[in-house]
């Protein structure tokens, strides 16, 4: 392998880990300006009181002297001015009236100590700071586990990133991966990790410990890329819940081969909200309203407790409403015998009020659902 290629490192403790491919950025947390934004005008200002406080020698010229030579020049008073600022003082040059004196104690010294202090500022910001901002960082990165990535942040992906922080999860437990500086400062401003990176790349994917994951969420735009970035995950992670969002009907059972638990057709669902809201105006509305938790009800999936065992669907400790049980890759419906009969590793979905609904969670009190 040829010795131009560029290397990235992320290190974390006593270990380096080094990859070999594109560079791409290690997570970081959001910076309100850029940093050679920062830099820029951090110098610029301090370049801008050097030239107020050069102006000012050079009106007051004849309160200077030079005993050298007895005269000020231009560049005498550049020099006067940089000494002055760096409180070096050789003494060559003074302020001899009382006017000069004045100036400089008045006004010359505090814009002294005002670029002192953004020098002091930057060199900390830059070096001590930042410093360790990145260490702190690739400990976190070293240390991901059971988090949430989002590889692809569009529109479906900005959205299940919302959805997500609104329903409780710690937005630093979500790493978004995306190639697109501007997608990532959205995520930034919600507090989430971030990688400017190609998902579809294994060294991106190891980078955010993929394998510890607690779930993936791959929304990537185009059905051919969601496809590859499922198939590199399932590589990397086999046991590790992935859910893909694809637009096409056909690419649905390709993203399934590719090892997608979870495979999303956002244009498929809409036909469903139009057929349903074609059949009656609140179907539509409550279809809504499960997928959503800031509604007054909310579809969850959960394994079954270990009192909630021999009951039936309708018994649920929650006092949610039991629509399907999953059990040894069956799907069976509430009305169906094996329902009466829970037994122990069922998955059950059901549906529950929600606290951002009514106080009574869907008009109901919550003694009445469990009595129901």
């Amino acid at each position: 392998m040829s010795s131009n290629k560029q290397v990235d490192r992320i290190a974390a403790s006593t270990t380096v880990r080094t990859y070999r491919g594109p560079r791409f950025q290690p997570l970081r947390r959001a910076l309100k300006i850029p940093v050679w934004g920062d830099l820029g005008i951090r110098l610029g200002l301090a370049l801008f009181l050097i030239f107020v406080v050069v102006m000012i020698h050079w009106w007051d010229r004849e309160g200077l002297v030079d005993n050298l030579d007895g005269e000020v020049s231009f560049l005498d008073v550049i020099y006067f001015t940089m000494i002055s600022i760096t409180t070096t003082g050789f003494g060559d040059i003074a302020p001899i009236s009382d006017r000069a004196r004045l100036v400089e104690a008045v006004i010359v010294t505090p814009i002294r100590f005002a670029v002192f202090f953004i020098f002091v500022g930057t060199a900390y910001n830059f070096i001590i700071k930042r410093s360790w901002e990145k260490w702190r960082m690739a400990r976190i990165q070293e240390q991901l586990s059971n988090h949430i990535v989002v590889l692809g942040y569009g529109i479906s992906g900005s959205e299940a990133v919302g959805e997500l922080i609104e329903r409780g999860t710690d937005p630093s437990c979500i790493v978004v991966i995306d190639p697109s500086e501007e997608r990532l400062h959205e995520a930034e401003a919600l507090g989430c990790n971030i990688m400017a990176a190609d998902a579809t790349r294994d060294q991106t994917l190891k980078a955010v410990r993929i394998s510890e994951a607690q779930n993936v969420l791959v929304s990537a735009g185009r059905d051919d890329t969601t496809i590859l970035i499922t198939l590199t995950v399932r590589a990397l992670a086999p046991h590790v819940p992935i859910s893909a969002v694809v637009r096409a009907d056909d690419n649905e059972s390709l993203a399934r081969q590719a090892g997608a638990n979870n495979v999303i057709n956002p244009v498929r669902f809409t036909g469903l909200l139009l057929a349903g809201s074609a059949k009656g105006e609140h179907i539509a509305e409550y279809l809504a309203d499960l997928a959503s938790v800031s509604g007054r009800v909310q579809l969850v999936e959960r394994r079954i407790t270990d009192e909630e065992c021999g009951l039936a669907i309708s018994e649920l400790k929650t006092g949610g409403r039991g629509l399907r049980v999953y059990r040894n890759g069956r799907a069976l419906g509430f009305w169906e015998v094996e329902c009466q009969t829970l037994q122990s590793g069922d998955v059950v979905v059901e549906i529950i009020p929600t606290p951002n609904g009514e106080t009574n969670g869907d008009g109901r009190d919550r003694d009445d659902l469990i009595d129901a």
